[in-house]
């Protein structure tokens, strides 16, 4: 087979998925032979993936508080299966905020209602996930009414989350 008879299709790179057409050599000295290369269309589980990851990307700030609990109820179910013995440790560092508080202290200097509110609050918080997170390595993260705690949790943590970055908006306007 001579080299101008010979097809040029080891010559030529094709992208991954991509349709060739190819036309036929032109006649005559040093014409050029054409490959068309036609991608294909996306598919619309493709579509609808990017879609869906671009909208995760854009909100992923708004979407924290769901970041977070997913993450510790995986953490919770990991160490449920291998350390269930860490639920006294986790539930004993979650109520130290609480108990920090109720004792009183020489040292500690009055504060004001809003800071003492402030307090108060993250203290009770801290209690309630460490408690739950307790509950959930030792029980497991879906036993009995774990599972709707968990819900009703992120519910309360995205409300005041909206909350928290509404009120810090309006401080810088």
């Amino acid at each position: 087979m001579s080299s101008r008879t010979r097809p040029r299709a080891r010559t030529v790179k094709v992208p991954a998925g991509a349709t060739t057409v190819r036309i036929p050599r032109q006649r005559g000295r040093r014409q050029q032979s054409f490959l068309l290369v036609v991608p294909e269309r996306p598919t619309l589980s493709s579509q609808a993936l990017r879609t869906a990851g671009r909208l995760l990307w854009r909100h992923r700030l708004a979407l924290l508080p769901t970041g977070l609990a997913v993450l510790s109820l995986i953490v919770t179910a990991v160490l449920h299966a291998l350390a269930p013995w860490a639920s006294v440790l986790v539930a004993t560092v979650g109520l130290l905020p609480l108990i920090m508080l109720l004792t009183p202290s020489p040292y500690r200097r009055r504060l004001a209602d809003e800071n003492r509110a402030w307090k108060w609050g993250a203290a009770a918080v801290a209690a309630v996930v460490g408690l739950w997170s307790g509950l959930a390595i030792l029980l497991g993260p879906l036993a009995g009414p774990l599972e709707v705690l968990w819900f009703l949790g992120l519910l309360a943590a995205h409300g005041l989350w909206f909350a928290l970055r509404r009120m810090t908006a309006k401080e810088k306007d």
